[in-house]
């Protein structure tokens, strides 16, 4: 019996699964919010952008222990995370 494989992973999964993470984390959320100068309205209304996305990978891909909890959080490797980093900055 095949098993199915699940579905490449892309950057807007990506960035709902790092939202999510945030979301469920209120610390870390404050943390973003701080960093990025994001304030709770505008937050709420870049959900979905690319500009928002990209942050968030961003700044994943940026703290170490915060990409591995997310990773761990959703059966992902690290890799796959990076890899989908590494295609939205081609010049690292």
């Amino acid at each position: 019996m095949d098993r199915l494989k699940p579905p490449p992973l892309d950057a807007n999964s990506l960035a709902d699964m790092c939202l999510g993470f945030l979301a469920e984390n209120p610390e870390e959320l404050g943390n973003f919010m701080a960093v990025t100068g994001y304030v709770p309205a505008a937050l709420r209304n870049a959900v979905g952008s690319d500009s928002l996305g990209r942050g968030l990978i961003d700044y994943f891909a940026s703290n170490e222990p915060l990409l591995l909890a997310l990773c761990a959080n959703q059966n992902l490797s690290p890799d796959s995370f990076m890899r989908v980093w590494a295609k939205l900055n081609p010049a690292g």
